[in-house]
């Protein structure tokens, strides 16, 4: 299985959310491909991830991930107490201190939802924290050295004994995207 978490204040309908739908189609029909609408209530999207996770471990199937922004964040978590393989792009690496400027009312462009955070979505956001990375075979981190919302010096710290691909410029969505698809498939070693 192949589990596709996007970011804060996306969805499924993002560039790089669509671009993986549809090379997963093309070149890996067989390959169960998962990529839900994250609700916007971080325990009930660490909830449903969790559940589509152990159903993928009930029926036997191999973990993968690739997580974007946040979604790094939480595949981070997922690879790491779950076990399998991810590859995270432009991953955010302390989202709680970004969450103390985004406390209020929140819009999703994609789903066209009004939300709110709220001060103990941090907290709970700090408890899937990966501190240190214990299994960094398990870790492709792809980063643009533009990315104009995170820091990516954060993520070449936390994530300095995984494999890196750090490529100047570029900015948040990682351009050039599409073209690291097939490394990204070969690291994740999804069957054909």
């Amino acid at each position: 299985m192949l589990l596709y978490i996007h970011g804060f204040n996306s969805s499924p309908l993002s560039d790089k959310a669509v671009m993986t739908a549809q090379f997963m189609a093309q070149y890996y029909p067989d390959v169960t491909f998962c990529q839900p609408q994250l609700p916007s209530d971080i325990q009930a999207a660490i909830s449903l991830l969790e559940s589509i996770v152990e159903k993928a471990k009930k029926e036997g199937q191999k973990l993968h991930y690739i997580g974007s922004s946040l979604g790094g964040y939480l595949a981070s978590y997922l690879a790491e107490h779950h076990g399998g393989q991810a590859v995270l792009i432009n991953p955010a690496v302390d989202p709680d201190v970004l969450f103390d400027a985004l406390i209020g009312e929140q819009y999703n462009p994609y789903t066209n939802e009004t939300y709110q955070i709220k001060p103990e979505h941090k907290t709970q956001l700090m408890a899937y924290n990966t501190p240190v990375i214990l299994h960094p075979d398990r870790f492709l981190v792809l980063l643009q050295t533009g990315d104009e919302v995170l820091d990516y010096t954060l993520a070449v710290k936390k994530y300095h004994c995984c494999q890196l691909l750090i490529q100047p410029g570029g900015n948040h969505s990682f351009i050039g995207y599409d073209k690291q698809l097939t490394s990204i498939c070969d690291f994740l070693q999804l069957d054909h």
